[in-house]
């Protein structure tokens, strides 16, 4: 995981089909009202289905209950009387197969229309607040926070298309999909995909408010730079480059990364990251040296200096735990108008993500205490020559760069792409590289436009055929250094699915994967072709076994986070009310927990809490646990292209577009989601690596 997550989570949860009703009904009061009684009577929705089934036949019954049910369900006073809701029913439910295709067409047709005018419009509003491209302006992160599609739920039902929707393209849940979708045609899996469109219904202010929070979070991660150049040690020497700036938490950690065969002067650099993510967890990091060059810092001391001379520092006031608190709230709220997922962490997993929150723990937990992650420290502690200090779980020795001189690296990257042009017109040849014909990657390519980001990074897709989707990177004047290279490579993973799985399905609601697990994993597929992409060979025979190895150590490093993003998130339905001090209280006591429970017995080191210093926490709510699914998936997928041609095999993988997970997972490499093709090869590669 290289990469500040694509707005996809965020941003276009507002636009994509299935997630449209997940972010419309979020609410900004703290506690929200009960769910309302049904307003239509049972015996009008019985009436009304009996009279539709009487007309189209038995073979219709299943849908027209359904369908009728989850409409009733979603009226209210406001939208008239029984006698109004059977005349509706009547009139719109359409039973010849025909006309039922036709509809289909014209709704998906104008969604694609309609969403991707959304996006469009929300990808400028936020253009100043992403793109490195000028001042900031403080009305900047007025208009990023303003969503285009905040009404969109609102009008669908006062205009009854969302009636007509339910009643003739009925929402089948998780399980129903899972004991159904086997037998389905693609056809009757893009009905379902519409079907998911109105599940909830919530006023277009309170949608608005919670893109506000989230809006707000992204915000306060986006500028949250350290000036390493500022940082010193207890001799007031400076060790960083003067113009670094990095940003929490990825950059952080991909310095920290880098300096792994940089000696003694590497591990003290280290080792001052380190201190600066202890002190942003537990908030006593100066409050002025956040974004701001005008001081220097001691990540030891903790002391602050101007012109030489300590200063009295004041710690940043819990703004971290506030935000994470406050998206919280937002979500929250949405609840009593979710009755199908009537909590987020519900509607995150079994609505959103598609897999049951119990089975994707289930995953974490038995990978993280499987015998191989002692064997896999001891031999990363082999290699380093000193006991693991915590920060190693970002331990970097496994990759083919590990070995290569970062400044050559940079030095190659900032003459190869001195600016975000150079790289978009080098897409066309990487995809060739990789085994995609001239006229497919130009194709792919040609949908690709390369930003240069305020952020770390992100992937923003395009929502119709005819837009563009975005690649957004650091590039400093000097060009792109290689860490801005890894992350565009890493995005650009992004982009090719966004492209494959916009263009190349079969049906629009069809569009997209399963949830963001899969987009990550190709991601990472790509990203792990990085130097090759720089014509950078690998040619150390064991470098199969040092793969598998590195990504069983990713995998162990994200899954104990997302195991504390989770266990928070539990914590915090059972105590609605706390504080943003308790829930610092809670982040930091659950982090040690997780880390002596998997961690301690692997570095000898108790109550470490560095499992908590990850932004996504603060400003992507429960979005961690697809970066690891994405590392099974991606493993289990690059294991399966050995041997085939990668560009024809990753065209038909994600052309399948949203199916759910495990069936998407048959389709493609003919297993489901699992732990044991990594923990095969770990063994192995443990066996080759001495």
């Amino acid at each position: 995981m290289t990469s500040k997550k694509i707005p996809m989570k965020k941003y276009l949860i507002l636009l994509l089909p299935l997630a449209i009703m997940l972010s419309q009904c979020k609410q900004n009061q703290s506690e929200g009202p009960k769910q309302a009684a049904q307003y239509i009577s049972q015996s009008t929705v019985d009436t009304v289905s009996m009279a539709l089934i009487s007309k189209y036949g038995d073979i219709q019954k299943t849908r027209i209950e359904k369908g009728i049910k989850q409409a009733a369900e979603l009226w209210t006073v406001k939208d008239g009387k029984d006698a109004d809701f059977r005349d509706l029913c009547l009139k719109y439910f359409v039973g010849d197969q025909a006309k039922l295709d036709l509809l289909f067409n014209r709704m998906q047709g104008n969604f694609e229309q309609l969403f991707g005018h959304y996006n469009m419009i929300s990808l400028a509003m936020k253009w100043a607040v992403h793109i490195d491209a000028g001042e900031a302006l403080d009305v900047d992160e007025i208009f990023g926070a303003w969503d285009p599609a905040s009404h969109y739920s609102d009008d669908f039902f006062a205009n009854k298309l969302a009636f007509i929707n339910c009643m003739n393209f009925p929402f089948y849940t998780l399980a129903e999909k899972e004991a159904l979708g086997p037998k389905w045609s693609r056809k009757d899996w893009a009905y379902a995909r519409l079907g998911d469109m109105f599940t909830a219904r919530v006023p277009a202010e309170v949608s608005q408010k919670v893109s506000d929070a989230l809006s707000s979070a992204d915000n306060y991660i986006s500028s949250y730079n350290i000036y390493m150049g500022n940082l010193v040690d207890e001799k007031g020497k400076t060790h960083f480059a003067k113009d670094m700036k990095l940003l929490s938490h990825w950059n952080l950690r991909d310095e920290l990364k880098a300096n792994y065969n940089q000696g003694d002067e590497g591990l003290l650099k280290q080792k001052m990251v380190y201190n600066v993510m202890l002190h942003i967890i537990d908030q006593s990091i100066p409050d002025s040296v956040i974004n701001n060059p005008k001081f220097q810092w001691n990540p030891f001391s903790n002391k602050m200096f101007k012109d030489g001379k300590e200063v009295a520092a004041v710690p940043e006031p819990d703004k971290r735990y506030e935000i994470f608190l406050n998206n919280f709230k937002a979500v929250r709220c949405a609840d009593p108008y979710t009755p199908l997922y009537p909590t987020y962490i519900l509607r995150s997993f079994d609505g959103g993500m598609e897999i049951r929150q119990e089975e994707v723990e289930k995953l974490f937990t038995d990978f993280c205490s499987s015998p191989e992650v002692k064997k896999v420290g001891e031999l990363i502690s082999k290699r380093l020559g000193r006991p693991l200090l915590p920060f190693d779980i970002w331990y970097d020795g496994f990759k083919a760069r590990s070995s290569m001189n970062q400044d050559e690296l940079d030095k190659l990257t900032r003459a190869k792409y001195p600016d975000p042009k150079a790289y978009e017109a080098d897409i066309p040849n990487m995809l060739i590289k990789l085994g995609f014909k001239p006229e497919k990657a130009k194709e792919i390519a040609s949908h690709i436009s390369v930003d240069p980001a305020r952020g770390s990074g992100h992937a923003w897709g395009a929502q119709m055929k005819g837009d563009k989707a975005h690649l957004r990177t650091r590039i400093a004047k000097t060009g792109m250094d290689y860490k801005g290279y890894n992350i565009a490579v890493h995005e650009m993973g992004h982009n090719v699915e966004q492209t494959v799985s916009l263009y190349m399905v079969d049906n629009y609601m069809m569009m997209g994967v399963p949830n963001t697990a899969f987009t990550e994993a190709l991601a990472f597929i790509f990203q792990k072709r990085d130097l090759f992409l720089l014509g950078k060979k690998d040619n150390d025979p064991d470098k199969e076994a040092m793969a598998a190895l590195d990504q069983f150590w990713m995998c162990y490093e994200i899954m104990g986070v997302s195991l504390l993003d989770m266990a928070v998130w539990k914590w915090l339905y059972e105590n609605p009310e706390a504080t943003k001090e308790q829930l610092k209280a809670k982040v930091i006591g659950t982090s040690k927990e997780v880390w002596n429970k998997y961690y301690a017995g692997v570095f000898g080191i108790k109550d470490c809490p560095l499992l908590a210093i990850y932004s996504h926490m603060i400003e992507d709510p429960l979005y961690l646990p697809n970066y690891p699914v994405g590392h099974l998936i991606d493993f289990q997928i690059d294991e399966y292209l050995k041997g085939k041609n990668f560009a024809d095999e990753i065209v038909r993988i994600y052309s399948a577009g949203r199916l759910i997970p495990q069936l998407w997972m048959k389709n493609a490499v003919g297993s489901e989601i699992s732990i044991k093709p990594i923990l095969d090869a770990t063994d192995k590669a443990l066996i080759s690596i001495k």
